[in-house]
């Protein structure tokens, strides 16, 4: 009997630390998203691309979703990441030395968002 409660305990703790993940990576998109967001709209009025704009938006909503442990906000960075490749694509084609600055940083939060999916998964169950 006593090992069935340290089990449920120390289930209970790994659930809420991997919440704790969930969130904090949740914030951190969102703070990103707002730095984004208005230099993306400052950018714009000057007549310059609409993509961080956008992006930031992609990253308001990732981390609303994350914070919330719902999987929506692995799909919306996943659509976030597909339009920077589009973007950077678009704006230096194959020149990969010119991608890097513009492809590392979403990738790396992507590989963030994509680890917290066993999290989100299982606070679905």
């Amino acid at each position: 009997m006593t090992h069935s409660i340290y089990n449920e305990g120390t289930h209970f703790e790994e659930r809420r630390h991997t919440h704790w993940a969930a969130v904090f990576i949740g914030v951190l998109c969102v703070l990103l998203g707002i730095v984004l967001f208005a230099g993306g709209v400052w950018l714009a009025m000057l007549g310059g691309s609409w993509y961080y704009a956008l992006a930031g938006i992609g990253l308001l909503l990732t981390g609303w979703f994350l914070a919330r442990g719902l999987m929506s906000g692995v799909y919306v960075y996943l659509v976030t990441w597909v339009g920077t490749l589009i973007w950077a694509y678009w704006e230096v084609g194959t020149d990969w030395w010119a991608q890097v600055p513009r492809v590392v940083a979403p990738t790396v939060i992507l590989i963030l968002v994509l680890l917290l999916i066993p999290v989100l998964r299982h606070r679905r169950r």
